[in-house]
């Protein structure tokens, strides 16, 4: 008896899960139902794919190799469909996109209605990392990516550029004062990154040329803790135009040193792998992109 595509599609669902409960929750199946159908393509197959403890399900080696030949029938059949779809100019199917989560907050999600209303058949997925992931083993089609690009692997379409600025609330001014220049930052609380480096280079004329690097008084791994910090009063921060344009318009945050600052503009990317055919959920959503971001 051969296997079927429900028993493949169980079998998927349960390794990217990592449960039982889980895969009939994202598949709206029962676990008794997704059960069965593991043991039915076990015993088809007469193999152990999955080793069950109490805590957690293993791949055993055969199942490691029976999964990337999975992968590759479910993602075959998808591109079928997503072909279909294409020749009646609706593109369709599940659209995986990771990017950092300050840039999908403030840039991505308020367009989400709208690339909604426009493409309604194209499911998506929001995933977000502070730090670059590897799109395959992350199953991601389209990573946002902010700065230099360092992978050759990737194919990249830019999106734009954003403006690096020093903030700081206008309480945390009033209480500590108003640098006048770069070498005043020494005395006051400075927000920076844990990582990479490179982001606690400020674009500040001095000394040491058109950058400045702070020691910081307080770091986190997102931008988006940074900015609720610096909202908070807790200290000074450089961030990129796109998290905080509200918060210059409504006066929460203010720029400082703004004629020791350089024009630095963060470059931004949509990076996808060469080998890679675009599917139309792609293309619609790489143009819907760039167009809104330009």
């Amino acid at each position: 008896m051969k296997t079927t595509i429900e028993e493949l599609v169980a079998f998927r669902a349960v390794v990217d899960t990592g449960s039982i409960t889980a895969a009939a929750e994202q598949l709206s199946q029962t676990v008794s139902g997704i059960s069965r159908a593991l043991s039915r393509l076990e015993q088809k197959l007469e193999t152990t794919l999955l080793r069950r403890t109490t805590r957690r399900l293993e791949l055993t080696e055969e199942g490691a190799a029976f999964l990337l030949r999975t992968r590759a029938i479910l993602d075959a059949i998808d591109e079928a469909e997503e072909q279909l779809a294409a020749r009646r100019q609706q593109p369709a199917g599940r659209l995986r996109v990771n990017a950092a989560s300050p840039f999908m907050l403030h840039a991505i999600v308020p367009l989400v209605p709208e690339f909604r209303r426009l493409f309604p058949q194209i499911s998506l997925e929001l995933d977000t990392d502070d730090l670059p992931i590897d799109l395959l083993e992350r199953r991601t089609d389209i990573a946002i990516r902010i700065g230099p690009l360092r992978d050759s692997t990737l194919h990249a379409r830019p999106l734009g550029t954003h403006r690096l600025r020093v903030l700081a609330s206008p309480g945390y001014l009033e209480a500590r004062g108003k640098p006048r220049k770069a070498a005043d930052l020494a005395d006051h609380a400075l927000l920076g990154f844990t990582q990479p480096e490179s982001l606690n280079r400020w674009p500040l004329r001095g000394v040491h040329g058109d950058e400045w690097t702070i020691a910081p008084t307080l770091s986190a791994s997102s931008g988006e803790t940074l900015r609720q910090l610096a909202l908070a009063g807790v200290g000074i921060v450089c961030l990129s135009d796109f998290m905080t344009a509200a918060d210059r318009a409504s006066g929460a945050l203010v720029q400082v040193l703004s004629k020791e600052t350089v024009d630095v503009r963060q470059p931004v990317n949509a990076v996808y792998y060469r080998n890679t055919q675009l599917s139309a959920r792609i293309t619609s959503f790489l143009d819907f992109l760039s167009q809104r971001m330009a």
